[in-house]
């Protein structure tokens, strides 16, 4: 027994350990993302804790580094008991974050693995009670874990995972994600982003009907069609079985205060977005450096425009604190901060092909 107990125990070692590192490696790529994905948690309509929202991307930082640096610490054996306890604290909040997503149907996508893997609620939900399971194996298998080295390596190797993990979410913060895995990465297309082809998967719906028959109130469910029923109709309820064929950008436009420019900007052939999701929390060091990098670019025949979700009194007032030459179009808040990490941030498009994006540290990078 004591043997198949140690079997299980190395191979959950390995599995979870890898996980980790993996799921946590990909959320310390772009940790802006993930904080953005629990400021959506602590909003008003799921968790109700707004007064943790300032304090989300620090949180994120903490929880990614943490999730890396637990899973090197299991497969090195790095202080088994603290980094048993702690992996299962974790679980535990991730399994109670992603059930009460899903049963209430909160947050479409948990953001466990970032961009690179969506998983609906309820998957994210499964894999954090198959994590928990085989955690709570290694809690039960504890004595087993032991170091693969001597104490020296052992605490280098932890160290180490520690500082670099540290240095990487800072660097991807000051800079872009390493790896980006949005709709919006360079060499991305957007337009072709947008398109459903002809041949897509529709969506399935299910109609459930009320009518009241005889004085009693009964229920007929159909496709859409309605119901060829004798009685009074009472309501419907529309439920998703299948969302069919989704195209990577469902919610990208460029809009003036009267008109949608989307397809009018998509077409230049030499476009500069400067994407400002919000223009009061910018970064003031940031917007200081636009006014010399687009002024160059608009000579060099480039049509620059800057996307915000702010109001016309926000965007009057940075162009002429800033001495900006260009003008503000209105853009979905959630969109902008996914189509570049940061607060300006600059996308460089060729009939609606990204060529180049850049976080506001690296303007003086960008060769135009």
């Amino acid at each position: 027994m004591t043997e198949h107990m140690k079997y299980i125990t190395h191979l959950s070692r390995i599995f979870v350990g890898v996980l980790f590192i993996i799921s946590g490696f990909i959320k310390l790529n772009d940790p802006l993302g993930f904080s953005y994905k629990l400021q959506e948690y602590f909003g008003a309509d799921v968790l109700n804790m707004e007064f943790m929202i300032p304090y989300a991307l620090l949180l994120s930082v903490f929880v990614v580094v943490f999730e890396v640096v637990l899973g090197v610490f299991l497969l090195i054996g790095y202080k088994p008991k603290f980094t048993v306890y702690s992996l299962l604290a974790m679980i535990v909040f991730f399994t109670f974050l992603t059930f009460y997503s899903a049963y209430f149907d909160k947050v479409k996508d948990c953001g466990c693995f970032g961009d690179a893997l969506k998983l609906t609620p309820w998957e994210s939900f499964t894999k954090d009670v198959i994590l928990l399971v085989l955690i709570l194996i290694l809690v039960a298998g504890l004595r087993h874990i032991k170091p693969l080295f001597t104490k020296l390596p052992t605490t280098v190797i932890a160290l180490l995972s520690f500082i670099v993990s540290l240095w990487f979410g800072y660097h991807v913060l000051m800079h872009l994600p390493a790896i980006d895995f949005r709709a919006y990465a360079i060499g991305k297309n957007l337009p072709k982003q947008m398109e459903i082809p002809e041949n897509a998967a529709k969506p399935v719906l299910e109609y459930t009907w009320t009518f009241n028959v005889n004085g009693e109130e009964k229920e007929f469910v159909t496709n859409g069609s309605y119901p060829e029923v004798e009685g009074d109709y009472v309501g419907v309820e529309t439920k998703t079985i299948d969302e069919g064929y989704v195209p990577p950008i469902q919610d990208f436009s460029i809009e003036s205060e009267d008109e949608n420019l989307t397809t009018y900007f998509m077409e230049k052939d030499k476009l500069v977005m400067v994407a400002m999701y919000n223009i009061t929390t910018a970064e003031s060091d940031g917007v200081a450096k636009l006014k010399a990098f687009t002024d160059q670019a608009i000579k060099k025949g480039y049509t620059v425009i800057g996307l915000t979700s702010s109001g016309d009194t926000e965007k009057q007032n940075v162009k002429q604190d800033y001495n900006l030459n260009f003008d503000f179009y209105l853009c979905d808040e959630k969109v902008v901060k996914t189509i570049v990490r940061a607060n300006p941030g600059i996308v460089i498009l060729e009939e609606g092909t990204v060529v180049n994006k850049a976080h506001w540290n690296d303007i003086e990078d960008i060769e135009l």
